[in-house]
């Protein structure tokens, strides 16, 4: 009988160590300290999913398309808004298709000192491609970012976080400089593939420092979260805390077409004010953060 006949209790022990160990987290990455002595490195980062939450589904929903158009024309703007009135640096990810329908947004992250990361070709899932679609949507996707943006991306955000069996040898192969989708830990550290150092660094995300989790709703599938916004920044807030105390990183993940609404953009805008009243606190894009912590782990 096959590994594949069997139920995940009769694997044999090489089976599932083989599964477990394609995709490990190595070295810790944590520096001694951040840029200039900060004790605190803050990583704000927003997925621009717009319309293409509902295309990657192959989904023709005029209702699910305006709210996606929104991302473009009230989020990501308020957003921008909020760090510029800061002077506050993020990294958006960006579905390549996103950035082809909204060419002048990308330009307009880029010319305020944004960074602009890899976050697939139309949101598609990685974990159902086979390994050559994988391997050109993701090709395709960074082309298309670099065009449009005259910058080549450094980083890379699988949408939804869907991490496939070949994605980190794709990522290594382009020579990224990092990836954030994985949640071994929380301070970045070193990818291996097969138990080898692939000198690709994690910046590592959560659920529970990501917006959707709490806001996200599903009319047809009766899916209806909703938090309060004050719990939300609650939970963020506690995440900086500790960071602080620990001299560690805080990672964010917001979607403009979730925190970009007028009851919601304030915990941003708090957030980033409670954190500037901590003395050593070093806002950053993951770009940064990464190097620093490559050189200095």
């Amino acid at each position: 009988m096959s590994t594949e006949e069997l139920e995940p209790w009769q694997w044999p022990e090489e089976h599932w160590r083989r599964i477990v160990n394609r995709v490990r987290a190595g070295r810790s990455l944590r520096p001694a300290q951040w840029h200039k002595g900060a004790r605190c490195a803050v990583a704000l980062s927003f997925d621009s999913d717009h319309e293409t939450n509902d295309l990657r589904e192959g989904g023709e929903s005029v209702s699910k398309l305006s709210q996606g158009q929104y991302g473009n024309r009230q989020g990501v703007p308020r957003i921008l808004e909020v760090l510029a009135r800061h002077g506050v640096k993020a990294s958006f990810f960006v579905p390549a298709v996103t950035a082809l329908l909204y060419p002048d947004e990308q330009r307009r992250v880029i010319a305020e000192g944004h960074e602009i990361g890899i976050h697939g070709w139309i949101h598609e899932r990685n974990s159902v491609l086979p390994l050559q679609a994988e391997r050109e949507l993701q090709l395709r996707a960074a082309q298309t970012l670099e065009r449009i943006c005259s910058v080549r991306p450094v980083g890379i955000r699988t949408p939804s976080w869907d991490f496939s069996p070949n994605t980190l040898a794709i990522t290594r192969e382009m020579g990224l400089l990092y990836d954030s989708s994985l949640m071994a830990d929380i301070d970045c550290y070193e990818l291996l593939l097969e138990g080898e150092p692939t000198g690709v660094v994690e910046l590592p995300v959560e659920w529970i420092r990501d917006d959707a989790v709490y806001f996200n709703m599903n009319r047809f599938a009766g899916l209806r979260p909703h938090t309060p916004p004050a719990d939300v920044f609650d939970i963020f807030k506690r995440e900086f805390d500790c960071a602080y105390r620990e001299g560690g990183l805080f990672q964010l993940t917001m979607h403009p077409h979730i925190s970009g609404y007028r009851s919601r953009i304030w915990i941003l805008e708090e957030l980033i004010r409670y954190a500037r009243s901590h003395a050593g606190v070093w806002f950053a894009t993951h770009a940064e953060v990464v190097r620093h912590a490559k050189a200095h782990g």
